[in-house]
């Protein structure tokens, strides 16, 4: 549930927390002044406002706390989408300033360029895997593992291409892993309960003012949709308003030997 609303569109997940919360400010009021509950809930008048601080500062700081986790995935989103690009361009460089020909490691690389963007970007948003990008990726680590390049470049020179091939194939292993982390549900379930919680506790100490009550409560919800969907649109940082760019792997395609996606051969499909 929490994951479907989180890939709802931007005015979904604000229109989603305004009617969690302005809704509950008005069922409160309700309880609290016209429902055949009144009376039993005016008895508990008289708790005092300092009470509501204390479920709030839980509220503050369990969404601090998400707040913190969601940005630093976002950052390590950032930083493996460019460490993979920065190591295939170094697997290009390094194809490219050798003695020897490597036309099918550059060809290999255009492949899974083309294919990380038209199919396996795609296919992460969706939590779906890419049979066509990892059998691409392997055909990478299959050229650059060419007996060949050892005899013809030197041995140095291949250790540096496969080197760069897997810490490319690193990177892409943990944007894939951020990409699919749902680890941050249990929180964000935690908070939005906490938020609910902390409105009750407002109701509690404006029993006596119904104006009061429903101010305190519509003031505080406002906050909280505001707080709660500008994280929630950077829950998934490949997706959404501010998602993480494929500009880094875009660039890669401007490279000579590298070409545009028209002219792509296909990378072979695994057999089943």
């Amino acid at each position: 549930m929490i994951r479907a609303w989180l890939e709802l569109n931007t005015f979904g997940i604000f229109a989603t927390l305004a009617v969690l919360y302005y809704g509950a400010a008005l069922l409160l009021v309700y309880l609290g002044f016209r429902s055949p509950l009144r009376r039993s809930i005016q008895k508990t008048n008289g708790i005092v406002a300092p009470f509501f601080s204390s479920v709030a500062i839980l509220f503050g700081l369990l969404t601090g706390f998400l707040a913190s986790d969601v940005g630093e995935r976002g950052r390590h989103a950032v930083r493996a989408t460019q460490a993979e690009a920065s190591e295939i361009r170094n697997v290009y460089a390094l194809s490219v300033a050798s003695a020897s020909d490597m036309t099918d490691i550059r060809t290999a690389l255009k492949v899974y360029v083309n294919s990380v963007l038209t199919d396996e970007w795609p296919a992460m948003i969706n939590n779906a895997p890419s049979p066509r990008t990892e059998a691409a990726y392997d055909d990478v680590l299959r050229e650059v593992s060419d007996p060949g390049i050892a005899r013809s470049s030197g041995t140095p020179v291949q250790v540096a291409l496969i080197s760069a091939a897997i810490r490319a194939g690193t990177a892409r292993s943990e944007r894939l892993s951020i990409a699919t982390d749902q680890t941050n549900d249990l929180k964000w379930v935690s908070v939005l309960i906490l938020g609910l919680l902390t409105q009750v506790g407002l109701a509690l100490v404006h029993l006596d003012r119904p104006r009061a009550m429903l101010t305190a409560l519509v003031v505080f919800g406002s906050a909280a949709i505001v707080a709660l969907g500008l994280i929630g649109l950077q829950e998934h940082p490949y997706e959404g308003a501010f998602k993480v760019a494929t500009t880094p792997l875009e660039h890669l395609l401007t490279l000579p030997d590298l070409g545009p996606a028209s002219a792509l051969p296909q990378a072979p499909k695994p057999e089943n």
